[in-house]
Protein backbone atom coordinates (compact mmCIF):
# COMPACT_ATOMS: atom_id res chain seq x y z
CA UNK A 1 0.00 0.00 0.00
CA UNK A 2 1.86 3.30 -0.84
CA UNK A 3 2.74 5.81 1.74
CA UNK A 4 0.04 8.88 2.18
CA UNK A 5 1.39 12.11 0.56
CA UNK A 6 2.48 13.59 4.23
CA UNK A 7 4.57 11.11 5.62
CA UNK A 8 7.26 11.01 2.30
CA UNK A 9 10.00 12.87 2.88
CA UNK A 10 10.23 15.98 -0.16
CA UNK A 11 14.55 15.27 0.23
CA UNK A 12 13.97 11.43 -0.50
CA UNK A 13 11.29 11.49 -2.86
CA UNK A 14 11.73 10.93 -6.45
CA UNK A 15 11.69 14.15 -9.01
CA UNK A 16 8.60 13.02 -10.55
CA UNK A 17 6.99 13.40 -6.43
CA UNK A 18 8.53 16.55 -5.61
CA UNK A 19 6.95 18.23 -8.77
CA UNK A 20 3.42 16.99 -7.73
CA UNK A 21 3.94 18.19 -4.25
CA UNK A 22 4.86 21.27 -5.54
CA UNK A 23 1.90 21.74 -7.57
CA UNK A 24 -0.35 20.47 -4.77
CA UNK A 25 0.90 23.13 -2.48
CA UNK A 26 0.18 25.84 -5.16
CA UNK A 27 -2.99 24.33 -5.29
CA UNK A 28 -3.73 24.78 -1.01
CA UNK A 29 -2.18 28.04 -1.71
CA UNK A 30 -4.88 29.48 -4.06
CA UNK A 31 -7.93 30.02 -2.24
CA UNK A 32 -5.56 32.12 0.42
CA UNK A 33 -4.64 34.18 -2.03
CA UNK A 34 -7.55 34.49 -4.40
CA UNK A 35 -11.19 35.10 -2.84
CA UNK A 36 -14.59 35.41 -3.78
CA UNK A 37 -15.68 39.62 -3.57
CA UNK A 38 -18.50 41.63 -3.81
CA UNK A 39 -20.46 44.85 -2.14
CA UNK A 40 -22.15 42.19 0.67
CA UNK A 41 -18.33 40.84 1.62
CA UNK A 42 -17.19 44.22 2.33
CA UNK A 43 -20.15 45.29 4.01
CA UNK A 44 -19.78 42.97 6.55
CA UNK A 45 -16.38 43.09 6.88
CA UNK A 46 -17.40 46.59 7.68
CA UNK A 47 -19.43 45.63 10.27
CA UNK A 48 -17.35 43.36 11.76
CA UNK A 49 -14.20 45.33 12.33
CA UNK A 50 -16.67 48.22 13.63
CA UNK A 51 -17.54 45.38 16.57
CA UNK A 52 -13.60 45.60 17.15
CA UNK A 53 -10.72 48.23 19.05
CA UNK A 54 -9.52 50.22 16.22
CA UNK A 55 -5.95 48.79 15.14
CA UNK A 56 -3.17 51.49 13.38
CA UNK A 57 -1.35 49.69 10.52
CA UNK A 58 2.12 49.40 12.30
CA UNK A 59 5.04 50.87 10.88
CA UNK A 60 7.12 49.08 8.98
CA UNK A 61 8.12 51.79 6.07
CA UNK A 62 11.85 52.06 5.74
CA UNK A 63 13.96 54.89 7.06
CA UNK A 64 15.21 56.08 3.78
CA UNK A 65 12.05 56.48 2.10
CA UNK A 66 10.27 58.06 4.94
CA UNK A 67 13.04 60.69 4.92
CA UNK A 68 12.47 61.38 1.05
CA UNK A 69 11.66 65.05 0.00
CA UNK A 70 9.16 66.03 -1.98
CA UNK A 71 11.63 66.63 -4.50
CA UNK A 72 12.64 63.16 -4.31
CA UNK A 73 9.51 61.83 -4.21
CA UNK A 74 8.88 63.37 -7.87
CA UNK A 75 12.01 61.46 -9.29
CA UNK A 76 10.27 58.04 -8.55
CA UNK A 77 8.59 57.40 -11.46
CA UNK A 78 5.65 55.00 -12.29
CA UNK A 79 6.36 53.19 -15.48
CA UNK A 80 3.52 53.08 -17.82
CA UNK A 81 4.36 49.77 -19.31
CA UNK A 82 3.79 48.24 -15.50
CA UNK A 83 0.07 49.40 -15.47
CA UNK A 84 -2.43 47.05 -14.50
CA UNK A 85 -4.35 46.29 -17.33
CA UNK A 86 -2.21 47.76 -19.78
CA UNK A 87 -1.01 44.38 -21.40
CA UNK A 88 -4.55 43.41 -22.43
CA UNK A 89 -5.53 47.12 -23.85
CA UNK A 90 -7.97 47.53 -21.70
CA UNK A 91 -9.89 50.64 -21.30
CA UNK A 92 -8.49 51.53 -18.14
CA UNK A 93 -5.20 51.69 -16.75
CA UNK A 94 -4.33 51.56 -13.01
CA UNK A 95 -0.75 52.85 -11.93
CA UNK A 96 0.05 52.84 -8.50
CA UNK A 97 2.08 56.04 -6.39
CA UNK A 98 4.87 55.60 -4.32
CA UNK A 99 5.11 55.27 -0.62
CA UNK A 100 7.71 57.86 1.17
CA UNK A 101 8.39 61.21 2.02
CA UNK A 102 4.82 62.04 3.64
CA UNK A 103 2.95 59.30 2.11
CA UNK A 104 4.23 56.54 4.85
CA UNK A 105 0.70 54.93 5.00
CA UNK A 106 0.27 52.07 3.27
CA UNK A 107 -2.62 50.44 1.72
CA UNK A 108 -3.65 46.87 0.06
CA UNK A 109 -4.14 47.20 -3.28
CA UNK A 110 -6.93 43.98 -4.73
CA UNK A 111 -7.96 43.05 -8.58
CA UNK A 112 -11.39 41.92 -9.13
CA UNK A 113 -11.64 39.54 -11.53
CA UNK A 114 -15.05 37.96 -12.53
CA UNK A 115 -16.18 38.03 -9.01
CA UNK A 116 -12.76 37.08 -7.36
CA UNK A 117 -10.47 39.11 -5.39
CA UNK A 118 -6.02 38.74 -5.60
CA UNK A 119 -3.88 41.14 -4.02
CA UNK A 120 -1.91 43.10 -6.25
CA UNK A 121 1.83 42.95 -4.48
CA UNK A 122 4.57 45.80 -4.63
CA UNK A 123 7.02 45.12 -6.87
CA UNK A 124 9.89 47.76 -7.20
CA UNK A 125 10.00 47.21 -11.11
CA UNK A 126 7.06 48.89 -11.36
CA UNK A 127 8.80 52.12 -10.78
CA UNK A 128 12.03 53.98 -12.35
CA UNK A 129 14.02 54.81 -9.47
CA UNK A 130 16.98 57.36 -10.80
CA UNK A 131 18.97 56.19 -8.28
CA UNK A 132 16.74 58.10 -5.54
CA UNK A 133 17.18 54.96 -3.25
CA UNK A 134 17.77 51.12 -4.32
CA UNK A 135 14.71 48.85 -3.19
CA UNK A 136 16.81 45.77 -3.55
CA UNK A 137 16.12 45.10 0.52
CA UNK A 138 12.66 46.13 0.77
CA UNK A 139 10.63 43.58 0.20
CA UNK A 140 6.88 44.41 -0.31
CA UNK A 141 6.21 47.55 1.06
CA UNK A 142 2.92 48.31 -0.25
CA UNK A 143 1.68 51.54 -2.20
CA UNK A 144 0.54 54.79 -0.96
CA UNK A 145 -2.39 54.76 -3.00
CA UNK A 146 -3.20 54.40 -7.16
CA UNK A 147 -4.77 56.97 -10.22
CA UNK A 148 -7.31 55.28 -12.92
CA UNK A 149 -6.13 56.60 -16.25
CA UNK A 150 -8.85 56.31 -19.46
CA UNK A 151 -8.69 58.56 -21.90
CA UNK A 152 -11.10 61.66 -22.04
CA UNK A 153 -8.80 64.40 -24.29
CA UNK A 154 -7.60 62.84 -26.93
CA UNK A 155 -9.10 59.63 -27.98
CA UNK A 156 -5.95 56.72 -27.89
CA UNK A 157 -4.22 58.46 -25.49
CA UNK A 158 -4.71 57.79 -21.65
CA UNK A 159 -5.46 60.41 -19.36
CA UNK A 160 -5.06 61.03 -15.52
CA UNK A 161 -8.94 60.67 -14.14
CA UNK A 162 -8.92 60.09 -10.78
CA UNK A 163 -6.73 59.20 -7.65
CA UNK A 164 -7.13 58.02 -4.15
CA UNK A 165 -4.07 58.80 -1.89
CA UNK A 166 -3.84 59.87 1.69
CA UNK A 167 -6.04 59.51 4.18
CA UNK A 168 -9.57 58.84 2.39
CA UNK A 169 -8.87 61.63 0.04
CA UNK A 170 -9.81 60.97 -3.72
CA UNK A 171 -9.83 63.36 -6.75
CA UNK A 172 -10.96 62.85 -10.39
CA UNK A 173 -10.95 64.96 -13.46
CA UNK A 174 -12.76 65.75 -16.66
CA UNK A 175 -11.39 67.12 -19.70
CA UNK A 176 -9.59 69.87 -20.32
CA UNK A 177 -9.97 70.09 -16.21
CA UNK A 178 -6.77 70.29 -13.94
CA UNK A 179 -6.48 69.04 -10.34
CA UNK A 180 -7.60 71.36 -7.71
CA UNK A 181 -9.82 70.45 -4.73
CA UNK A 182 -10.53 66.63 -3.22
CA UNK A 183 -13.10 64.55 -1.74
CA UNK A 184 -13.10 62.57 1.37
CA UNK A 185 -14.48 58.85 1.97
CA UNK A 186 -15.85 60.75 5.80
CA UNK A 187 -14.97 63.87 8.18
CA UNK A 188 -15.42 63.39 11.79
CA UNK A 189 -14.93 66.38 14.24
CA UNK A 190 -13.71 68.46 12.07
CA UNK A 191 -15.02 71.35 14.17
CA UNK A 192 -16.68 71.36 17.81
CA UNK A 193 -14.55 68.82 18.91
CA UNK A 194 -10.78 68.73 20.51
CA UNK A 195 -8.57 67.12 17.44
CA UNK A 196 -10.20 66.36 14.34
CA UNK A 197 -9.88 62.40 13.04
CA UNK A 198 -9.07 61.61 9.51
CA UNK A 199 -10.40 58.16 8.48
CA UNK A 200 -8.77 56.54 5.89
CA UNK A 201 -9.06 53.67 3.22
CA UNK A 202 -7.31 51.02 4.11
CA UNK A 203 -7.54 48.44 0.95
CA UNK A 204 -9.42 48.70 -1.79
CA UNK A 205 -10.21 46.78 -4.12
CA UNK A 206 -10.69 47.28 -8.58
CA UNK A 207 -12.62 45.76 -10.71
CA UNK A 208 -11.06 44.64 -13.84
CA UNK A 209 -13.07 46.64 -16.84
CA UNK A 210 -14.51 44.79 -19.31
CA UNK A 211 -13.03 45.38 -23.22
CA UNK A 212 -15.14 48.67 -24.40
CA UNK A 213 -16.01 49.58 -20.74
CA UNK A 214 -17.31 53.24 -20.44
CA UNK A 215 -17.41 52.89 -16.58
CA UNK A 216 -14.77 51.75 -13.93
CA UNK A 217 -15.70 50.25 -10.33
CA UNK A 218 -13.74 50.80 -6.81
CA UNK A 219 -14.34 49.31 -3.53
CA UNK A 220 -12.70 50.44 0.04
CA UNK A 221 -12.80 49.98 2.89
CA UNK A 222 -12.52 52.62 5.51
CA UNK A 223 -11.18 52.66 8.93
CA UNK A 224 -10.66 55.20 11.81
CA UNK A 225 -10.24 54.84 16.00
CA UNK A 226 -13.81 55.67 15.98
CA UNK A 227 -15.48 54.50 12.42
CA UNK A 228 -15.49 51.95 9.54
CA UNK A 229 -17.05 52.01 5.77
CA UNK A 230 -18.02 50.18 3.36
CA UNK A 231 -17.62 52.08 -0.09
CA UNK A 232 -18.15 51.66 -4.02
CA UNK A 233 -17.32 54.12 -6.50
CA UNK A 234 -18.65 53.98 -10.31
CA UNK A 235 -16.42 56.24 -12.35
CA UNK A 236 -17.66 57.41 -15.54
CA UNK A 237 -15.00 59.63 -16.95
CA UNK A 238 -16.14 62.35 -19.69
CA UNK A 239 -16.70 65.81 -20.37
CA UNK A 240 -17.12 65.78 -16.37
CA UNK A 241 -16.51 62.56 -14.69
CA UNK A 242 -19.40 61.15 -12.54
CA UNK A 243 -18.59 59.59 -9.28
CA UNK A 244 -21.90 57.22 -8.32
CA UNK A 245 -20.73 56.81 -4.70
CA UNK A 246 -22.64 53.86 -2.64
CA UNK A 247 -21.41 54.15 1.32
CA UNK A 248 -22.25 51.77 4.48
CA UNK A 249 -20.74 53.38 7.45
CA UNK A 250 -20.81 52.30 11.25
CA UNK A 251 -19.27 53.89 14.13
CA UNK A 252 -17.52 51.89 16.65
CA UNK A 253 -18.67 49.60 19.28
CA UNK A 254 -17.33 51.22 22.39
CA UNK A 255 -15.95 54.19 21.48
CA UNK A 256 -16.04 57.98 22.49
CA UNK A 257 -18.98 59.69 21.08
CA UNK A 258 -18.52 61.88 17.45
CA UNK A 259 -19.32 65.40 17.92
CA UNK A 260 -19.67 65.98 14.01
CA UNK A 261 -20.57 63.36 11.57
CA UNK A 262 -19.61 65.00 8.17
CA UNK A 263 -20.74 62.99 5.03
CA UNK A 264 -20.06 63.47 1.24
CA UNK A 265 -16.81 66.10 2.63
CA UNK A 266 -14.94 68.42 0.37
CA UNK A 267 -11.53 69.78 0.77
CA UNK A 268 -10.33 72.75 -1.50
CA UNK A 269 -8.47 76.05 -1.13
CA UNK A 270 -8.98 80.11 -1.26
CA UNK A 271 -6.08 82.49 -0.71
CA UNK A 272 -7.83 85.64 -2.12
CA UNK A 273 -9.65 86.81 -5.18
CA UNK A 274 -11.92 89.42 -6.58
CA UNK A 275 -14.00 89.84 -3.08
CA UNK A 276 -10.77 89.76 -0.78
CA UNK A 277 -7.75 91.54 -2.62
CA UNK A 278 -4.22 90.83 -2.49
CA UNK A 279 -1.75 93.62 -1.41
CA UNK A 280 1.23 92.40 -3.39
CA UNK A 281 0.56 89.46 -5.31
CA UNK A 282 0.56 90.07 -9.36
CA UNK A 283 -1.81 87.44 -9.94
CA UNK A 284 -5.21 89.20 -9.50
CA UNK A 285 -7.12 85.83 -7.68
CA UNK A 286 -5.54 82.54 -6.06
CA UNK A 287 -7.94 79.85 -4.97
CA UNK A 288 -9.25 76.28 -6.31
CA UNK A 289 -12.46 77.09 -5.38
CA UNK A 290 -14.87 80.51 -4.98
CA UNK A 291 -17.74 79.89 -3.22
CA UNK A 292 -19.98 77.40 -1.57
CA UNK A 293 -23.50 76.43 -3.48
CA UNK A 294 -26.33 74.65 -2.24
CA UNK A 295 -29.80 73.44 -2.69
CA UNK A 296 -32.47 72.82 -0.22
CA UNK A 297 -35.57 70.65 -0.66
CA UNK A 298 -37.80 73.75 -1.16
CA UNK A 299 -35.75 74.80 -3.98
CA UNK A 300 -33.90 77.58 -2.90
CA UNK A 301 -30.66 77.87 -4.37
CA UNK A 302 -27.83 79.62 -2.32
CA UNK A 303 -24.20 81.09 -3.50
CA UNK A 304 -21.57 82.14 -0.29
CA UNK A 305 -18.12 83.57 -1.68
CA UNK A 306 -15.46 81.95 0.35
CA UNK A 307 -12.86 83.89 2.09
CA UNK A 308 -9.52 83.41 4.14
CA UNK A 309 -10.67 84.46 7.38
CA UNK A 310 -8.13 85.71 10.23
CA UNK A 311 -9.49 83.07 12.54
CA UNK A 312 -11.77 79.71 11.79
CA UNK A 313 -15.32 80.49 11.06
CA UNK A 314 -17.94 77.85 10.85
CA UNK A 315 -20.87 78.46 9.00
CA UNK A 316 -24.36 76.33 8.85
CA UNK A 317 -27.11 75.65 6.61
CA UNK A 318 -29.62 73.70 8.24
CA UNK A 319 -32.86 72.32 6.03
CA UNK A 320 -35.33 69.43 6.28
CA UNK A 321 -33.98 67.96 3.07
CA UNK A 322 -30.87 68.40 0.71
CA UNK A 323 -31.18 68.39 -3.22
CA UNK A 324 -26.96 69.28 -3.54
CA UNK A 325 -24.31 71.07 -2.41
CA UNK A 326 -20.92 71.70 -3.82
CA UNK A 327 -17.56 73.85 -3.39
CA UNK A 328 -17.24 75.57 -7.20
CA UNK A 329 -14.89 76.98 -9.41
CA UNK A 330 -17.13 79.68 -11.48
CA UNK A 331 -14.25 81.73 -12.44
CA UNK A 332 -13.28 79.92 -15.49
CA UNK A 333 -11.01 82.76 -17.37
CA UNK A 334 -7.39 82.95 -17.35
CA UNK A 335 -7.08 86.53 -16.97
CA UNK A 336 -8.87 86.22 -13.40
CA UNK A 337 -5.91 83.98 -12.26
CA UNK A 338 -2.76 84.69 -14.52
CA UNK A 339 -0.90 81.48 -13.62
CA UNK A 340 0.16 79.67 -16.30
CA UNK A 341 1.61 76.93 -14.09
CA UNK A 342 -1.29 76.70 -11.56
CA UNK A 343 -3.80 77.26 -14.81
CA UNK A 344 -6.80 77.89 -11.22
CA UNK A 345 -8.99 78.42 -14.47
CA UNK A 346 -8.89 74.86 -15.22
CA UNK A 347 -9.39 73.87 -11.48
CA UNK A 348 -13.08 71.57 -11.57
CA UNK A 349 -16.52 72.24 -9.37
CA UNK A 350 -17.37 68.97 -7.07
CA UNK A 351 -21.02 69.17 -7.10
CA UNK A 352 -22.79 66.53 -4.44
CA UNK A 353 -26.40 65.38 -5.35
CA UNK A 354 -27.91 62.88 -2.72
CA UNK A 355 -29.47 59.57 -4.49
CA UNK A 356 -32.48 59.32 -1.90
CA UNK A 357 -33.94 61.33 0.94
CA UNK A 358 -30.75 62.20 3.07
CA UNK A 359 -33.23 63.25 5.78
CA UNK A 360 -32.71 66.79 7.81
CA UNK A 361 -29.26 68.11 8.82
CA UNK A 362 -27.10 71.03 7.97
CA UNK A 363 -24.11 71.51 5.14
CA UNK A 364 -21.44 72.94 7.40
CA UNK A 365 -18.61 75.21 5.82
CA UNK A 366 -15.41 74.99 7.79
CA UNK A 367 -13.01 78.36 6.61
CA UNK A 368 -9.31 77.92 7.92
CA UNK A 369 -6.66 81.03 7.50
CA UNK A 370 -3.92 80.56 5.33
CA UNK A 371 -1.10 82.14 4.31
CA UNK A 372 -0.78 80.84 0.84
CA UNK A 373 -2.10 78.25 -1.74
CA UNK A 374 0.27 75.17 -0.22
CA UNK A 375 -2.56 74.69 2.63
CA UNK A 376 -6.19 73.58 1.89
CA UNK A 377 -8.46 75.73 4.13
CA UNK A 378 -11.89 75.07 2.93
CA UNK A 379 -14.17 71.98 4.31
CA UNK A 380 -17.53 71.24 3.18
CA UNK A 381 -19.85 68.35 4.49
CA UNK A 382 -23.34 67.34 5.17
CA UNK A 383 -24.07 66.95 9.04
CA UNK A 384 -27.72 64.72 9.29
CA UNK A 385 -29.35 65.27 12.30
CA UNK A 386 -29.23 62.21 14.08
CA UNK A 387 -26.07 60.66 14.57
CA UNK A 388 -25.65 56.24 14.09
CA UNK A 389 -25.67 54.64 17.23
CA UNK A 390 -22.60 52.58 17.60
CA UNK A 391 -22.66 49.35 15.17
CA UNK A 392 -25.52 50.70 13.31
CA UNK A 393 -25.50 50.98 9.18
CA UNK A 394 -25.39 54.56 7.89
CA UNK A 395 -26.55 53.96 4.45
CA UNK A 396 -25.40 56.63 2.01
CA UNK A 397 -25.57 56.81 -1.90
CA UNK A 398 -24.88 60.35 -4.08
CA UNK A 399 -23.36 61.43 -6.92
CA UNK A 400 -20.32 63.13 -7.49
CA UNK A 401 -19.80 65.50 -10.48
CA UNK A 402 -16.26 66.66 -11.01
CA UNK A 403 -17.02 69.73 -13.67
CA UNK A 404 -15.25 72.00 -16.11
CA UNK A 405 -17.11 74.76 -17.82
CA UNK A 406 -20.06 73.62 -18.26
CA UNK A 407 -21.50 72.89 -14.61
CA UNK A 408 -24.69 73.19 -12.23
CA UNK A 409 -26.00 76.48 -11.99
CA UNK A 410 -29.62 77.69 -10.85
CA UNK A 411 -31.83 77.30 -13.66
CA UNK A 412 -32.70 81.30 -13.36
CA UNK A 413 -29.53 83.89 -12.81
CA UNK A 414 -26.18 82.90 -10.77
CA UNK A 415 -23.97 85.89 -8.78
CA UNK A 416 -20.68 85.73 -11.48
CA UNK A 417 -18.64 88.65 -9.09
CA UNK A 418 -18.25 89.46 -5.41
CA UNK A 419 -16.75 92.70 -5.24
CA UNK A 420 -16.09 94.77 -1.77
CA UNK A 421 -14.97 98.38 -1.46
CA UNK A 422 -15.52 101.89 -2.99
CA UNK A 423 -14.19 103.58 -5.72
CA UNK A 424 -13.91 107.62 -5.32
CA UNK A 425 -16.08 108.62 -1.95
CA UNK A 426 -15.49 111.47 0.34
CA UNK A 427 -16.18 109.05 3.70
CA UNK A 428 -13.47 108.57 5.32
CA UNK A 429 -11.40 105.10 5.77
CA UNK A 430 -12.61 104.86 8.86
CA UNK A 431 -16.53 105.61 7.67
CA UNK A 432 -15.50 102.68 4.49
CA UNK A 433 -15.10 99.86 7.25
CA UNK A 434 -18.15 101.14 8.94
CA UNK A 435 -20.19 101.28 6.13
CA UNK A 436 -19.27 98.38 3.77
CA UNK A 437 -19.69 98.34 0.16
CA UNK A 438 -20.84 95.31 -2.07
CA UNK A 439 -21.01 95.31 -6.14
CA UNK A 440 -22.43 92.16 -7.46
CA UNK A 441 -23.02 90.57 -10.84
CA UNK A 442 -25.70 88.66 -11.75
CA UNK A 443 -26.23 86.55 -15.61
CA UNK A 444 -28.99 84.17 -16.69
CA UNK A 445 -31.47 83.13 -18.90
CA UNK A 446 -34.32 84.77 -16.45
CA UNK A 447 -32.28 87.98 -17.07
CA UNK A 448 -31.72 87.72 -20.68
CA UNK A 449 -35.49 87.38 -20.72
CA UNK A 450 -36.34 90.36 -19.19
CA UNK A 451 -38.13 93.10 -21.01
CA UNK A 452 -36.36 96.42 -21.49
CA UNK A 453 -36.57 98.71 -18.62
CA UNK A 454 -37.85 95.94 -16.31
CA UNK A 455 -37.96 96.97 -13.39
CA UNK A 456 -35.67 95.26 -10.69
CA UNK A 457 -35.04 95.23 -7.33
CA UNK A 458 -32.20 94.12 -4.96
CA UNK A 459 -33.99 92.60 -2.12
CA UNK A 460 -31.38 92.36 0.36
CA UNK A 461 -31.46 91.48 3.98
CA UNK A 462 -29.39 91.41 7.64
CA UNK A 463 -29.48 90.14 10.52
CA UNK A 464 -29.32 92.30 13.84
CA UNK A 465 -26.03 93.30 13.66
CA UNK A 466 -26.48 95.09 10.77
CA UNK A 467 -28.61 97.54 8.91
CA UNK A 468 -29.10 97.97 4.85
CA UNK A 469 -28.04 101.60 3.81
CA UNK A 470 -28.25 101.31 0.12
CA UNK A 471 -29.69 98.26 -2.48
CA UNK A 472 -29.46 99.28 -5.92
CA UNK A 473 -29.66 97.16 -9.13
CA UNK A 474 -29.61 98.60 -12.60
CA UNK A 475 -28.26 96.16 -16.37
CA UNK A 476 -24.78 96.55 -16.42
CA UNK A 477 -24.59 97.14 -20.75
CA UNK A 478 -20.63 96.36 -20.73
CA UNK A 479 -21.18 92.65 -20.03
CA UNK A 480 -25.22 91.96 -20.15
CA UNK A 481 -25.55 91.52 -16.64
CA UNK A 482 -27.38 92.98 -14.22
CA UNK A 483 -25.59 94.80 -11.26
CA UNK A 484 -26.66 95.12 -7.62
CA UNK A 485 -25.02 97.80 -5.29
CA UNK A 486 -25.18 96.73 -1.70
CA UNK A 487 -24.13 99.03 1.28
CA UNK A 488 -24.43 98.14 4.55
CA UNK A 489 -23.86 99.58 8.42
CA UNK A 490 -22.34 97.43 10.93
CA UNK A 491 -23.68 98.39 14.28
CA UNK A 492 -21.18 96.66 16.66
CA UNK A 493 -18.20 96.25 14.14
CA UNK A 494 -16.52 93.54 17.05
CA UNK A 495 -18.79 91.10 15.73
CA UNK A 496 -19.90 89.56 12.09
CA UNK A 497 -23.48 90.27 9.93
CA UNK A 498 -25.06 87.98 7.43
CA UNK A 499 -26.25 89.44 4.51
CA UNK A 500 -28.34 87.65 1.70
CA UNK A 501 -29.49 89.68 -1.40
CA UNK A 502 -31.56 87.96 -4.53
CA UNK A 503 -32.57 90.22 -7.67
CA UNK A 504 -36.81 89.96 -7.98
CA UNK A 505 -39.05 91.63 -10.62
CA UNK A 506 -42.91 91.91 -10.37
CA UNK A 507 -42.81 89.83 -6.68
CA UNK A 508 -40.81 86.59 -8.98
CA UNK A 509 -37.26 85.74 -7.85
CA UNK A 510 -35.17 86.11 -10.49
CA UNK A 511 -31.62 84.75 -9.18
CA UNK A 512 -30.36 82.75 -6.55
CA UNK A 513 -29.81 83.98 -3.07
CA UNK A 514 -26.52 85.51 -2.72
CA UNK A 515 -25.55 85.02 1.50
CA UNK A 516 -22.44 86.53 2.71
CA UNK A 517 -20.74 86.47 6.03
CA UNK A 518 -19.44 90.38 6.78
CA UNK A 519 -16.13 89.20 9.05
CA UNK A 520 -15.06 91.37 12.20
CA UNK A 521 -13.53 94.31 11.56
Amino acid sequence: MPRPFALVSSARAPRRWTALFALLAMLAAAPAMAQGFDWATLSQLAQSRAQAPYRANGDKLPAELKALDYDQMRLIRFRDERATWFTEQLPFHAQFFHPGGTQTDTVRVNEITDGVAQRIPFKSDRFEYRQVVDPTAWGDVGYAGFRLLHPVNKPGTMDEIAAFVGASYFRALGKNQQYGLSARGLAIDTVGAGAEEFPRFTEFWLERPAPGATQVTVYALLESPRSTGAYRFVIRPGSQTTMTVHARVYLRTGSAPVTTLGLAPLTSMFTFGENQRHATDFRPEVHDSDGLMVVTGEGEWLWRPLQNPRQLVVSSFAMQQLRGFGLMQRDRAFASFEDVEARYERRPSAWVKPLGDWGPGRVELVQLPTPDETHDNIVAYWVPARTPLPGEALELAYELAWQGDDQTRPPSAWVTQTRKGYGYTKLSPQEQAQQPKFVLEFAGPSLAALPAGADVRAMVSADSNGRVLEALAYPNPATQTWRAVIRVERIDPARPVELRAFLQHQNHTLSETWTHLLLPE
